[in-house]
C-alpha cells in the first residue's frame, strides 16, 4: 500500500483542531507537523494531537522534508500569500474556504498550482460526506422531478464581534457572513444545478467593523431553477437546505456538518391546497433516508485529498468550482458594499 500523505497544518485555530481530531482517523493520512506563529502554541496544539513536530512560523513548516501536504487554516486574507508561498516549496494545499480574497487570487492560487505541478484543492468538507453523495444522486435520479427552487440557510450567533479578537468581523482579514458561511449555500446550490447562476442579487446588514454581519441572496441558473439562501454571524436559523422539484421536495436538516452514523435527509411531497375537499389532499408518506460514514467527516475530506495526490483521483472541489464560488461572492459583496 502506498505510504500515507503526510500533512503540515498551518494555523491552530478552532477549524485546525476539528480538522486535525478527524485526520487521526483517516486511512491514508497522518499529521507531521504543525506551526503557529507563537512556538508556544504550536507546542500546546502538537501535545494535545500528539503530533511530532511543533514549529514556531511558517516558513518552517514549508522548508520541513517531512510534509508532503499543508492544510492552511489561516484567516481568509492570508490563504493567498500562504497557498502560493506552500505551492512554491512544493507542497500540495489543502486551503479552508473560501480560497481566497477574491476570484483574482483564487485565480493566481490555480496558476501557480498548475505551473508546480501540485494539487490546490479548497476545503468544503461537506462535499466529502456520504449524505451529500446520496442527495444529490436522488435528486439526479429523477426522484423528486424538474428541480424548480433551492433554499439553504447557514447561520449562527456570537457576541463576540470585535474585529481585533474575531477574524470573521474584520474587513482587513477578509471576514463577513457571505465569506465564512454564505459560500456554503452558493456550493450547494451550484452543486445541486450543476451550472453557474445567470443572476444574482444580495442585500445585507453590515456590521460597524465594514463585513455583512447577515446577508440574504437570491440566485437564478440558466436551466430554470431559482436558489435563495441566508446567512449570518449574530442571528439564529435551521441551517437546513430543500431542495425542491416538480414532483416532490427533498430536506437535508444538516447539511454542512453531517454527523458520521445516521445522517438523515427527507424525500417528501406535498399536499396541494383543496380547499373544497380537504379530504382528498393528502400527500404520500414521506420518505426518510439514513447514511452512515465509515469515518469522521474531516478524516473524509483528508483521504480524498489523499487520493487526488497519491491516486489522481479527481479532486471533490474542482478548480471551475471554486472559481465559480468566488465570482458569486465577488458580486455579491459588490452589491451588499463589501469589497476586498
Amino acid at each position: 500500500m502506498t505510504a500515507p500523505l503526510r500533512w503540515g497544518i498551518m494555523g491552530t485555530g478552532n477549524i485546525a483542531h476539528q480538522f486535525v481530531e478527524g485526520a487521526a482517523s483517516a486511512r491514508r493520512s497522518t499529521v507531521a507537523a504543525a506551526a503557529s506563529r507563537r512556538i508556544e502554541n504550536a507546542n500546546a496544539f502538537a501535545a494535545k494531537h500528539r503530533i511530532p513536530t511543533a514549529l514556531g512560523n511558517y516558513d518552517q513548516l514549508l522548508t520541513d522534508a517531512a510534509v508532503d501536504a499543508v492544510y492552511v487554516a489561516l484567516p481568509n486574507s492570508m490563504h493567498h500569500e500562504w497557498t502560493l508561498k506552500a505551492l512554491r516549496a512544493g507542497k500540495h494545499v489543502l486551503c479552508e474556504k473560501p480560497l481566497a480574497a477574491n476570484a483574482a487570487q483564487a485565480q493566481e492560487m490555480f496558476d501557480a498550482a498548475d505551473k508546480a505541478g501540485l494539487l490546490l484543492v479548497e476545503a468544503f468538507m461537506y462535499r466529502s460526506h456520504p449524505q451529500t453523495h446520496a442527495v444529490l444522486e436522488k435528486v439526479r435520479s429523477g426522484a423528486i422531478g424538474p428541480i424548480r427552487m433551492i433554499n439553504t440557510s447557514f447561520c449562527f450567533q456570537t457576541s463576540h464581534t470585535e474585529a481585533r479578537t474575531n477574524s470573521r468581523f474584520s474587513a482587513l482579514l477578509a471576514g463577513g457572513a457571505l465569506m465564512d458561511v454564505g459560500c456554503y449555500c452558493i456550493n450547494f446550490s451550484r452543486l445541486i444545478t450543476g451550472e453557474e447562476p445567470s443572476t444574482v442579487h444580495g442585500v445585507a446588514k453590515l456590521h460597524p467593523s465594514g463585513v455583512d454581519e447577515y446577508a440574504a441572496a437570491a440566485l437564478a441558473f440558466p436551466g430554470g431553477v431559482v436558489a435563495s439562501f441566508v446567512c449570518g454571524m449574530t442571528v439564529q436559523a435551521d441551517n437546513s437546505a430543500y431542495v425542491c422539484g416538480e414532483n416532490g421536495y427533498i430536506q437535508v436538516p444538516v447539511p454542512w456538518k453531517p454527523p458520521g452514523h445516521q445522517a438523515r435527509f427527507t424525500l417528501a411531497h406535498s399536499a396541494p391546497p383543496r380547499m373544497d375537499n380537504p379530504t382528498d389532499a393528502a400527500a404520500p408518506p414521506p420518505q426518510t433516508f439514513s447514511v452512515d460514514a465509515d469515518r469522521p467527516l474531516y478524516a473524509l475530506e483528508a483521504d480524498d485529498f489523499a487520493a487526488a495526490v497519491l491516486d489522481h483521483a479527481a479532486p471533490t472541489v474542482t478548480k471551475q468550482d471554486t472559481l465559480g464560488n468566488m465570482r458569486i461572492l465577488d458580486e455579491l459583496r459588490r452589491q451588499v458594499g463589501v469589497p476586498f
